[in-house]
């Protein structure tokens, strides 16, 4: 079974000929862009031998992880500078330096010494610069980070970010009801692999070694980490809190309790920093509604997949409110909105009469570039009690922009008095013009 992803599919369209790399990174990426792309330049007309395609991971290509050697390659297969050619490389992080032997290291300064080597950035810069060649490179997940991305190719690279498949997508290849492909959704996430997987015992067994091996293994080599016992421990207490409010001081607390060990908020900050970097988690910062600013901190911290979660907690702690409220929060990253947590603080009068200001939530400010939406995750509003305790933050905003409550279910949307939309989160989720 295909999985059209036709989003990202677009994203790669509309970066055509920009005069920059394309680096797409994630979870079915190689899919995307050897079989997807592929068929729509077929289809819109290009020739098969205009597309160069080279596969790191194959050990018919592996002679082409020495840099020198690809940029040769892929310069022989181009030979007609009068026409266009796109060029595909697999898993470009499985190239390796080579070192230029003409020169002595020791005429070299010390700190200049990595100069003295031809990596893959070097050939993928001198292939970028030629006019009639469209670069296209995929890679791992934690091995091209964001951050290398920006470091070696700055204004020169677009990145395409790959993400586990939303629940339209998931819905798309269910072949089953609404609410029944939501509630396995809920548990087992959008890793496609997991997905196409009909035996639960299979599906749990993947997303168990998913995440040890491309993941937690990556991150402690590429890291050097001598012990990943506190890495372990915050990877379970961010998982086991997710939207939770937190900090640096509180998550070394919290390892040094269950570890019965010490560790320095420092070293929690770099563990958070490898762990977004791996596209494991992503943080969402407090907004202050009124005052206009942000918060240093506490921030929240989001699982990228909820399968992945669940499986690195055996599949307990199946806190419906929470999950419920990060797969919202997944889906509004997907849909490619800046997306803040909100605060509204209000000041009320104390039992004994002076004024006590308390801070209400808004779980999500989305920033669609021209205004402002307010949202809300709740299990329902079934009593009047319920929904103004839900509503409250929203009633307060002192603003006009638009607010959602998004229920558990499939509710079709509703407004209240009050100027407040009510909406399931499975029509939420299939229905991007709801927002």
């Amino acid at each position: 079974m295909i999985i059209e992803r036709n989003k990202y599919l677009q994203r790669i369209i509309s970066h055509k000929w920009n005069g920059k790399v394309k680096i797409i990174t994630g979870i079915g990426k190689s899919f995307l862009l050897f079989e997807l792309y592929k068929q729509h330049l077929l289809e819109s007309g290009i020739k098969e031998d205009h597309i160069i395609e080279v596969a790191l991971d194959r050990k018919e290509d592996a002679a082409y992880r020495n840099p020198i050697t690809l940029g040769e390659y892929v310069l022989s297969k181009a030979s007609n500078k009068d026409e266009q050619y796109y060029v595909f490389i697999d898993e470009i992080q499985m190239s390796y330096k080579v070192k230029n032997s003409d020169i002595d290291e020791k005429s070299v300064p010390e700190e200049d010494r990595d100069l003295l080597y031809t990596t893959f950035y070097d050939t993928l810069n001198d292939l970028m610069s030629r006019k009639n060649l469209d670069v296209y490179v995929t890679g791992s997940n934690s091995k091209m980070l964001s951050s290398d991305i920006a470091t070696y190719f700055r204004d020169r690279g677009s990145e395409i970010r790959v993400y586990p498949l939303s629940f339209s997508e998931f819905y798309s290849c269910f072949g089953g009801e609404k609410a029944d492909a939501f509630e396995e959704y809920f548990t087992y996430g959008g890793m496609p692999l997991a997905v196409l997987e009909k035996d639960e015992a299979e599906k749990r067994a993947y997303l168990n070694g998913l995440h040890k091996s491309l993941y937690l293994k990556d991150i402690v080599e590429r890291h050097k980490l001598k012990d990943d016992t506190i890495l372990d421990a915050l990877v379970d207490s961010l998982y086991s809190a997710v939207g939770s409010l937190t900090n640096t001081h509180k998550q070394a607390d919290t390892a040094g309790s269950r570890l019965g060990t010490s560790t320095s908020d420092h070293t929690i900050k770099n563990y958070l920093d490898y762990l977004e970097d791996a596209y494991l988690f992503k943080q969402a910062k407090r907004y202050d509604v009124k005052g206009r600013k942000y918060y240093g901190a506490p921030l929240k911290y989001y699982a990228t997949d909820i399968g992945l979660r669940n499986a690195k907690l055996n599949f307990r702690q199946q806190e419906r409110s929470h999950l419920m409220e990060n797969i919202i929060f997944n889906e509004l990253i997907l849909r490619g909105f800046a997306v803040d947590v909100g605060v509204v603080e209000l000041t009320t009068k104390g039992e004994n009469g002076k004024p006590v200001q308390s801070q209400y939530e808004i779980d999500f400010i989305v920033n669609t570039g021209r205004q402002k939406i307010y949202i809300q995750s709740a299990l329902n509003v079934d009593t009047q009690e319920k929904k103004d305790q839900e509503t409250c933050s929203l009633r307060n905003s002192g603003d006009f922009f638009k607010k959602i409550v998004v229920l558990d279910g499939n509710q079709k949307p509703w407004t209240d008095d009050d100027g407040i939309s009510y909406v399931g989160i499975i029509p939420f989720l299939l229905d991007e013009s709801i927002l």
